[in-house]
């Protein structure tokens, strides 16, 4: 690259800064998301102009998007209270689940039907589309208004999710290569997965958390802690265990570190706070906007356009996993929650990059069907994420939680005005319907009234 395209893709990337900061203004007049107007850039950049591809980023791309989910994952964790945390963690450890196994069931059926796929390669693209993108949800529901119980249940519901799809989509992958599926290894796998990355997260964090204040003594060390998150994901991915899920954690751990009492640790920290100040937090937060900025236009880049049967087919899937979200949402959450929260969670599927890797895995590994897998999965990814942001809007806009509150309401009431009771509801209440004897005549209940009473003057 010559010295003059260098001056192009510097001028290029700070105008994209302005324009971030232009779409974030947008959505807070108008609530269009900021999400699909950056993905329209990397797709009129990408696949439409042919400017740029994901292999023009080389071995840069891959790690730019793994950086973005570390930083994406921890910030979120900071704002996440442990209070709400308690209250949302049931919640998203049963709709994590539901969610991601009824659409991969489903979309493997639909996918044997409209397809040439065999039951195998099939399952590995439910499993591939079944997951929800932490590094799409989570910038896309901190700009809306909505409970912080509801931003900490979907945002710990996406990061099960994408662990979930990852982990079952490589076993997947493997058994087929192999020629054989063990259900207790992937089980173990899972729950490992998750646990020694919890582990990892929250010791690394109490850890952090003892050497901070040595740390804030120190000029220009404000990039330490998320470099020291860096390791910590590291050491958890070369594990083999989930690097997303520990980041998550340590976030989550130093937010609250002062709320934390650890016997053990209080004779090695001293009584200054030992949690991150004001500073770094902003900070931190500027460096995720920016890097959500550039993800989603690399993410617009990475699709591949596709086109004919394959259009339909992955229009077809992405409307399924919006309904299948319904009862999914409705089944596993039981607290009350607001019609605005519970339609956001209903509309919070958008798959992201780590289902556009996946989906190269099968034609990597020799799958067969594994371009098909490819083409459908890129058309899953770009028409969820755009159906989310629009149905945001809507929502933002229009009386559409108001539908979504009619569907999530258990007795599913009519529309329009109310009516009488129905004959069912008025068994055995026959008093209330032909009133007999006193009641007839308004004898029994009726207010006696009092004789009026003689002026004197009879």
């Amino acid at each position: 690259m010559d010295m003059g395209n260098v001056a192009q893709v510097i001028a290029f990337v700070g105008i994209l800064v302005f324009v971030a900061h232009l779409f974030t203004g947008i959505f807070s007049r108008t609530r269009i998301p900021d999400v699909i107007l950056l993905i329209i850039i990397g797709i009129c950049v990408g696949p439409v102009l042919g400017l740029a591809s994901p292999s023009f980023f080389g071995e840069v791309g891959p790690v730019f998007t793994t950086v973005t989910l570390i930083i994406i994952l921890f910030e979120s964790g900071l704002a996440l209270r442990l209070s709400m945390l308690r209250a949302a963690l049931g919640g998203a450890m049963a709709l994590a689940p539901l969610s991601f196994f009824s659409t991969m069931a489903v979309v493997a059926g639909l996918a044997i039907w409209l397809t040439d796929l065999e039951v195998l390669p099939a399952f590995i693209l439910g499993a591939i589309v079944g997951s929800t993108s932490e590094t799409v949800v989570i910038p896309l529901i901190r700009q809306l208004k909505i409970k912080e119980e509801t931003t900490t249940l979907l945002s710990v519901e996406s990061s099960v999710n994408d662990v979930l799809s990852i982990v079952i989509t490589m076993a997947l992958v493997q058994a087929y290569v192999v020629g054989k599926f063990e259900i207790a290894s992937v089980s173990g796998n899972l729950i490992a997965s998750f646990l020694v990355a919890l582990v990892f997260g929250i010791i690394g964090a109490l850890i952090w958390s003892v050497l901070l204040n040595r740390i804030h003594a120190i000029k220009n060390a404000i990039f330490t802690t998320p470099a020291f998150v860096f390791v910590i994901y590291g050491i958890v991915e070369t594990l083999g265990f989930s690097g997303a899920i520990a980041a998550l954690a340590f976030g989550v751990t130093i937010g609250n570190i002062e709320t934390i009492r650890i016997p053990i640790f209080k004779s090695w920290t001293v009584k200054e706070a030992v949690g991150l100040n004001a500073t770094e937090k902003i900070f931190f937060s500027e460096v995720a906007f920016l890097l959500k900025t550039f993800f989603f236009i690399y993410l617009g880049i990475s699709l591949e356009l596709i086109s004919g049967w394959f259009i339909i087919v992955g229009l077809i899937l992405t409307a399924v996993a919006f309904v299948l979200r319904i009862p999914a949402v409705k089944l596993s959450i039981r607290q009350a929650v607001g019609p605005k929260d519970f339609s956001v969670m209903a509309v919070m599927v958008p798959k992201g990059l780590a289902a556009v890797v996946l989906a190269s895995i099968p034609l990597q590994q020799g799958v067969a069907g594994g371009e098909i897998i490819k083409n459908i999965t890129y058309g899953v990814v770009l028409f969820s994420i755009v159906i989310t942001s629009i149905l945001v809007l809507l929502l933002e806009k229009t009386r559409l939680p108001d539908v979504y509150a009619w569907v999530f309401s258990p007795t599913l009431p009519r529309w329009g005005r109310k009516v009488g009771l129905r004959p069912t509801d008025m068994a055995g209440r026959t008093d209330d319907i032909v009133p007999s004897g006193e009641k007839l005549f308004g004898g029994e209940g009726r207010e006696k009234k009092a004789p009026p009473e003689k002026d004197g003057k009879s």
